[in-house]
């Protein structure tokens, strides 16, 4: 089983002490996005899971906790922008979160660490001179720390395009695309660093960007030194080219407050819900309600080509 830590929250920002709970309790509930009172139990012992991708804009409160990590194989995934807090309002100072990518890279090698450069968004004030110019200072300051990037361009969901209409935001044409692709790759081949789309339909090879997975069976691959047998995440959007894992996290209740964020409905579902938060709950958010039917899901490690298996029956 692959974990996902989480594309629906910065659960490494703002829940570790729930995370580090589950982990010792050896399981963990999620409800269905979907189904409120559909809940699945996920086991989250060591031989089950092959690898835990972490995603977040800040893993600061991770720096100190590592060693709970013992017995399991992860990676990193961290959003570093160029925004400020006009459009990325709770998020912590850039120059803390680069420190503290720098920190985690030492101490779990940078193939472990991947940069976000993510969503690529366009205003009447952000134009390519100003990503030229921020992700060539970011690409010098993290090189030495990580191999990869991974940029996506912005998606103007209603919400979005409601929450950044102040700025002007656009939608970004394949000739945009293209531009800002070219100048990115051509920072990276200088700092060797390989930038990979995440999600996009578009192809940026003519400019030397491939499309890249975020849930990486390669790279999972490299950092266990073990193959495994995972097909691609069907949940996910068919240009999502992500193998398949199982996420813990709720949406609504990542306190970053970007306003380019597809995860949050509103300020007022966030604060609602972080409110209910308890870091014994197996649940992020609540606690287990008597109409809740509770499913355990037991998947087996996909190593040695052994194929994933699912068991299902409910708990009482």
């Amino acid at each position: 089983m692959i974990l996902s830590v989480s594309r629906r929250s910065d659960i490494p920002a703002f829940y570790t002490e729930w995370f580090f709970n589950r982990l010792q309790e050896g399981y963990v509930l999620v409800r269905n996005p979907m189904n409120y009172h559909q809940v699945s139990r996920v086991d989250l012992t060591p031989d089950v899971i092959d690898c835990i991708i972490f995603w977040t804009k800040d893993p600061t409160n991770m720096l100190d906790k590592l060693d709970l990590l013992k017995g399991y194989n992860y990676y990193f995934q961290v959003t570093i922008n160029p925004y400020d807090k006009l459009i990325e309002r709770n998020v912590a100072p850039k120059k803390q979160i680069i420190e503290s990518f720098i920190k985690l890279s030492n101490l779990i090698g940078k193939k472990r660490m991947v940069w976000r450069y993510d969503p690529i968004i366009l205003t009447d004030k952000i134009d390519t001179g100003y990503h030229k110019k921020y992700f060539e200072i970011l690409a010098a300051k993290l090189k030495d720390y990580t191999e990869r990037c991974v940029i996506s361009f912005v998606d103007m969901y209603r919400k979005t395009e409601r929450n950044m209409k102040s700025f002007h935001a656009m939608d970004l044409s394949e000739e945009y695309m293209l531009e800002i692709g070219k100048t990115l790759s051509e920072i990276g081949a200088t700092c060797g660093l390989k930038i990979q789309t995440c999600s996009e339909l578009v192809d940026l090879s003519a400019v030397g960007i491939e499309h890249g997975k975020c849930i990486d069976d390669k790279l999972i691959e490299d950092i266990i030194g073990q193959k495994i047998d995972v097909q691609k995440d069907r949940n996910q959007r068919e240009e999502c080219c992500c193998v398949a894992s199982i996420d813990i996290g709720a949406y609504n209740t990542c306190k970053h407050g970007c306003l380019y964020c597809y995860a949050n409905s509103s300020d007022y579902a966030v604060s609602n819900n972080t409110m209910k938060h308890n870091p014994q709950s197996p649940l992020l958010i609540g606690d287990v309600e008597p109409d809740d039917v509770i499913t355990e899901r037991k998947m087996g490690s996909y190593k040695d080509g052994q194929l994933s298996f699912l068991i299902n029956f409910f708990i009482e």
